[in-house]
């Protein structure tokens, strides 16, 4: 561990877990933020391998994949909102998308990630963020799985112990997430991080129901809920935020 450590992008994982303390304290130096930058754009190479692998898995297949590589202020947006958190152990700096087109492909793909023969490390037991089965309270479908980088080049050795997050979705559950995000862009809540007007967040958790049961044959969030009460509700809630008429008006601008 040690000569890995010499390695590691930024100078040490406590170098860089310091720095991203004096982020969240707000009293960062110059050097602080260089060593968090360096650790930062190390997961690119990260970011480039596992993509790679996952575009030469999903070829010939109808499925989409993505790359997101966090920006340094959604990285101190996150240190502040959990205080508690060391940055070297920051696990989603470096994430993969991949949308599919039904759950049973999702499923069927992730499996074949799980048996397939490379070094990475899967981080988590694999029910541990399957959030289809188990839907989290706010609407959110989908499944994570963290890996850690291992290779055997010289090269890739700097690398080695950093983090990466393959996110599983559907079309549909993509279609709900970004809609969230698209509410915290063009009103001033943010049900991504619960703020602002609770109504975007409990219209949200009722869309995420109704697109699991009428799309997917599933339960969502509120799999205890009757259907007659989740539309009656929802339609409720859209009549007093206009949120299907906001939609479409993105749409129509988007075209």
């Amino acid at each position: 561990m040690a000569d890995v450590d010499k390695l590691f992008p930024g100078g040490s994982r406590k170098r860089v877990s310091r720095a991203g303390d004096a982020v969240r304290d707000k009293v960062p130096t110059a050097e602080d933020l260089v060593v968090i930058e360096q650790w930062r754009a190390a997961h690119a190479y990260v970011l480039n391998s596992f993509q790679a692998l996952l575009r030469g898995r999903t070829r010939n297949q109808d499925v989409v994949v993505a790359q997101r590589h966090k920006r340094r202020s959604t990285i101190t947006g996150k240190l502040r909102r959990h205080p508690q958190m060391r940055l070297h152990r920051m696990d989603d700096v470096a994430g993969c998308r991949l949308i599919f087109r039904s759950i049973e492909q999702l499923y069927e793909f992730r499996e074949g990630i799980h048996k397939a023969r490379f070094k990475h490390e899967l981080r988590n037991d694999p029910d541990q963020y399957d959030y289809i089965k188990r839907p989290k309270p706010d609407g959110y479908r989908g499944i994570h799985d963290i890996y850690k980088y291992d290779v055997n080049s010289v090269h890739g050795e700097a690398y080695k112990g950093l983090q990466i997050e393959l996110q599983y979705r559907t079309i549909y559950q993509h279609a709900w997430a970004t809609c969230v995000e698209v509410v915290g862009f063009v009103t001033s809540s943010n049900p991504k991080f619960k703020s602002g007007d609770e109504r975007y967040q409990r219209i949200l958790i009722l869309a995420s129901e109704l697109i699991a049961r009428t799309f997917e044959g599933c339960p969502g969030p509120l799999a205890d809920v009757a259907a007659e009460e989740i539309l009656s509700e929802f339609y409720q809630l859209d009549e007093e935020l206009s949120f299907l008429e906001m939609l479409r008006a993105l749409e129509t601008t988007n075209q």
